[in-house]
């Protein structure tokens, strides 16, 4: 049931944000060296990794680490970067690991693939056997502000209580969020 809604979903979020997706992409390429999307080795569903895109809002020399760990995010941001990662404009194609099958609406943000203490703690408490998503419930109560602890914990709840219903009310509240722009850093 979860993946049918995921696809419907999907498809209909893409009529919506294919034309602002064109934009965003000719405006990333206008104003930074590099390509529109990077493309990120990212921990999914039973620890298994997978590629996922996003509009690239760092320059192309930034290390590939959780942006909490640069000692300025700020400098390592393109000139439309900030925008994008505080409107989250800079996930949109993440829709295409929808399709694919990597990803869902709803579930664990996927961890980069070297953020070792995340993963071990999401196996630790079971969470790795679910789908992950572009919006989940420990993005909804923090975002990047949490400590990796209490993310996995509201993973773990997730896991708990996951319904279809459980689902829908993520996606409101980080619709809300997003409008906000609620627990966004660099």
């Amino acid at each position: 049931m979860k993946r049918i809604f995921d696809l419907l979903l999907a498809i209909s979020v893409l009529l919506f944000i294919m034309i602002p997706m064109f934009f965003i992409a000719v405006f990333v390429k206008m104003t930074s060296k590099g390509p529109v999307l990077y493309w990120s080795d990212r921990v999914g569903e039973n620890n298994k990794t997978f590629n996922m895109p996003k509009f690239r809002s760092m320059k192309v020399d930034t290390p590939v680490v959780a942006t909490h760990l640069l000692k300025d995010p700020g400098r390592a941001l393109t000139p439309i970067g900030d925008f994008l990662r505080k409107s989250s404009l800079d996930e949109l194609p993440q829709i295409w690991c929808i399709f694919k099958g990597d990803m869902s609406f709803v579930g664990p943000r996927p961890a980069l693939y070297n953020q070792d203490d995340l993963i071990a703690l999401r196996t630790d408490k079971g969470v790795q056997v679910l789908p992950v998503g572009i919006t989940g419930w420990a993005q909804v109560n923090g975002r990047d502000e949490l400590p990796i602890p209490e993310k996995v914990d509201l993973d773990a709840e997730y896991l708990e209580r996951r319904s279809l219903y459980f689902d829908i009310y993520i996606l409101w509240l980080t619709f809300i969020k997003v409008l906000r722009r609620d627990g966004v850093s660099h």
